[in-house]
């Protein structure tokens, strides 16, 4: 079972955080947690359910991962296992995670894919997104896995739309011309672009774009 603590800082005031495996008693506050991080227009049919969270928890554990913050729950991570080629990078959220279900789990895979990142607005100061990364970079590392892979919403873009193409919306925010609330936070936790993916989830505000992103395990030759 995988289970961290450390301190956070609340401005100048040291703050308690427990980061950990979640399991079915979790399962009403990380669905509360979805519907306040991910509010409309964002899809509701996408938000967890109770068979989602069951199969995360079965079918790879270890990628079932939420943080607490003086014991409130704060936010969650998911991820799968899968192989990845990089000739054929094109998938869409819902291939690459079976929607959500994550029957796809590889056990075998070397590519830790994200699923999912969440975290309750009112803790997002505290820098907690972050540390869920980091969770499955040590998992990447504990494993000896190749990367972590996944897609990154693209929540600024449909402020740029009718000016920029989605690739060069892209560049604009890794150049630091455009702050993206979701590419903007990724670049900051070490993940690197790989390519734009488009109709990657039914989302107005990226208008269906993704960028998939990746982290390399730093110990692999390759």
């Amino acid at each position: 079972m995988y289970k961290k603590k450390q301190y956070v800082f609340s401005f100048d005031k040291p703050v308690s955080v427990e980061i950990r495996q979640y399991t079915k008693s979790d399962f009403p506050a990380l669905m509360a947690i979805q519907k306040e991080s991910f509010p409309p227009p964002f899809p509701s049919e996408l938000w967890w359910n109770s068979e989602q969270l069951t199969n995360h928890t079965e079918y790879y554990p270890e990628g079932a991962i939420c943080i607490e913050v003086e014991g409130e729950m704060a936010g969650s991570i998911t991820a799968l296992l899968t192989d990845f080629d990089p000739a054929s990078p094109m998938n869409t959220w819902e291939e690459a995670t079976d929607n959500g279900y994550i029957r796809n789990h590889n056990p075998k895979g070397k590519t830790l894919y994200i699923v999912d990142i969440c975290i309750r607005p009112k803790y997002r100061s505290l820098k907690l997104g972050q540390l869920l990364m980091q969770a499955m970079y040590e998992r990447v590392i504990q494993d000896r896995l190749a990367r972590l892979l996944g897609g990154g919403r693209m929540p600024g873009f449909h402020r740029f739309s009718d000016q920029l193409t989605a690739a060069q919306y892209v560049e604009q925010v890794v150049s630091g011309e455009i702050k993206d609330p979701v590419i903007s936070f990724l670049l900051r936790c070490g993940r690197t672009p790989v390519c734009v993916v488009a109709n990657y989830l039914d989302d107005e505000e990226s208008r269906g774009y993704a960028l998939l992103m990746e982290w390399k395990n730093p110990f692999q030759n390759y």
